[in-house]
């Protein structure tokens, strides 16, 4: 089984290795540059407890003389991985983020939650909320200072250094915007945001916004909200990036593809 890492947040390719070693697969395993440390470390940990396993964990540069695949990268690659992976069972993985969507009868602690699924992992991972829906008369004031209690993100110097240049380009592009000292919120239909930024959009009914919701699914990965929307499934606020074990990428069950190969 060849797999190809996404390398966005920690660890983020550890489930498909998981899942191959459940289903009796060798991984042939290509990791990316931002993610050869803690993986490696896992399976290093698992392979002092039992020798025997250390031949399903196959580290390689370049996938060859594998018999079927699970490719993780963006909207671009995942078009040359249909092409190298073609000839062979696979899973192709591109991207998709996550979005919220808010009653406005929230508590705060519902709000703080909300930050968890925004700024964690700095917002880099596609169950990140990087747009939320709002009702019409929303205050966003409220929202602003709910998630000040994240503050002290913008002192990592990577993210302020996004941050201060999205802020520059919105300012020379005459955009609209809201903004406080660390987080940009956007009026944008888009659902990938920059980083340090969030979009938002308003909704007038439920029904409009569960109809967008499925035209788009195959760009999110999931719905953050305490609201029953028609035909969605939801994810509750601060829990986007706790997923359970058979919580599967994209909504394919991976085991079960696996499972018939």
């Amino acid at each position: 089984m060849g797999l190809i890492l996404a390398g966005n947040i920690p660890m983020v390719g550890f489930h498909d290795i998981l899942c191959c070693f459940v289903a009796g697969h060798i991984s042939l395993i290509k990791y990316s540059d931002k993610d050869k440390i803690l993986i490696p470390f896992l399976i290093k940990k698992l392979i002092d407890t039992d020798a025997d396993v250390a031949a399903y964990f196959v580290a390689a540069d370049k996938l060859t003389g594998f018999d079927a695949a699970i490719a993780t990268g963006s909207n671009s690659t995942a078009t040359h991985f249909r092409y190298y992976f073609g000839h062979v069972p696979h899973i192709i993985r591109q991207n998709r983020n996550s979005i919220a969507v808010l009653s406005g009868h929230e508590t705060d602690q519902q709000l703080l939650a909300l930050g968890q699924d925004i700024f964690s992992y700095f917002g880099l991972g596609c169950r990140n909320v990087s747009k939320i829906f709002i009702p019409d008369g929303y205050n966003l004031d409220r929202l602003f200072e709910v998630l000040e209690a994240y503050k002290e993100v913008i002192h990592h110097h990577k993210y302020k250094n996004n941050y201060d240049y999205n802020v520059a380009l919105f300012l020379l592009n005459k955009e609209n915007f809201l903004h406080n000292d660390m987080l940009i919120l956007r009026a944008s239909e888009q659902i990938i945001s920059r980083i340090g930024s969030v979009h938002y959009q308003y909704y007038q009914n439920i029904d409009t916004l569960s109809e967008w919701i499925h035209a788009h699914e195959s760009e999110i990965q999931c719905v953050v909200t305490s609201m029953d929307i028609p035909g969605i499934e939801r994810v509750d606020f601060g829990q986007a990036q706790c997923p359970s074990i058979d919580t599967y990428a994209d909504g394919v069950d991976t085991m079960q593809f696996l499972l018939g190969l």
